[in-house]
């Protein structure tokens, strides 16, 4: 009998230490939150409510896997949300001065891996941290995206300049996120899921992923284990940019017109989510699953809050509140394993 007990006990043990602790933490966080936004609220846990939800976060979900390859590096990119910006409002002008639709899509979506390899460029070759670089190219690309558009948005059925674009493209872009293959549920839906399952497979599946581990974990050692670094650094700012432009590109054929400050409000949002799932700003540490989960959460967070009654301002104050904590929680989770390393 005892060594029945024994042996459930060691095996109660193997399933604990296979449980992410954050990823638990969050998702207990969010049944607490459903929980009491719906007994303020009845309409919460309504179907409207929840495709709403699914669908308001889909460009967030993006924009922050993407930024989380970034960070897992011990790097960082302050021009994602300015990139969702100009990808869409570059299609978008192109397209209605006679540019086929999917050409000009495809001229945003390089742009943004363009903007991406520009960082990672600077970041490598001239060796500028990324953080003076990313604010230097955030603000270069943001100032573009006003130039161009002249600050205001683009509607290509009713252009300001332009023509308005054929009805069939038109029809056929709003299709890539705005059509139901499943009843309810947009294409944008779907186009996050898929892009979740994609980058959980290159994250956690392939030696590109673990090599990113080991860069985050110590340049040095990376080095000394003949990984390039600087490629792999190249690799991961250009797939910033590729899924901010996607992002922001699916938002444009969602809401079928594109905004010059789209993106502006999404880039602490993105790092929110990012750091309250887990991956740490050291580098060396995250998943693609706590990025989704930690994305999840702030949603509900925005969404709830928004429901009951409280305002944006208020919203703002417990997400910041939420971030500062999620990092206070990676510092002291790095300091328990590297005694000393935050003391002055």
């Amino acid at each position: 009998m005892t060594l029945a007990l024994d042996g459930v006990r060691k095996d109660n043990r193997h399933w604990l230490r296979l449980v992410n602790p954050r990823i638990l933490g969050l998702l207990v966080a969010i049944v607490l939150a459903i929980g009491i936004f719906q007994s303020y609220n009845s309409s919460f846990l309504t179907l409207a409510n929840i495709l709403t939800l699914l669908q308001s976060m889909s460009a967030l979900v993006i924009l922050s896997m993407g930024l989380t390859f970034v960070i897992l590096t011990g790097e960082i990119d302050l021009s994602v949300g300015s990139v969702f910006g100009l990808s869409p409002m570059v299609t978008a002008l192109l397209w209605v001065h006679g540019v086929p639709m999917l050409a000009a899509v495809f001229i945003g979506l390089v742009l943004g891996c363009a903007i991406g390899l520009i960082n990672g460029f600077i970041i490598t070759r001239v060796d500028i941290p990324s953080f003076i670089v990313t604010l230097g190219t955030m603000n270069v690309v943001y100032g573009a995206t006003l130039l161009i558009s002249g600050a205001s948005g683009v509607d290509p059925n009713y252009p300001a300049s332009g023509h308005p674009v054929p009805h069939g493209e038109y029809q056929l872009f709003r299709g890539f996120a705005a059509s139901q293959v499943v009843p309810n549920l947009s294409t944008q839906i779907w186009w996050f899921l898929g892009t979740a399952v994609v980058l959980w497979v290159l994250r956690h599946r392939t030696l590109f992923g673990f090599r990113l581990i080991a860069i985050g974990g110590s340049v040095d050692s990376a080095r000394t284990a003949r990984i390039n670094v600087r490629r792999y650094l190249l690799i991961v700012f250009l797939l910033a940019g590729f899924f901010a432009a996607l992002a922001g590109m699916l938002e444009f054929s969602f809401l079928g017109s594109t905004d010059p400050n789209a993106g502006q409000n999404l880039l602490f949002p993105a790092f929110a989510a990012v750091i309250v799932g887990g991956t740490s700003l050291n580098g060396g540490v995250g998943t693609i699953g706590g990025t989704v989960i930690g994305a999840v959460l702030l949603s509900i967070l925005d969404n709830g809050l928004s429901l009951i009654g409280v305002g944006s301002y208020t919203q703002l104050i417990f997400i910041g509140g939420i971030t500062i904590t999620a990092v206070a929680l990676d510092r002291w989770t790095t300091s328990r394993h590297q005694p000393g390393v935050y003391r002055a």
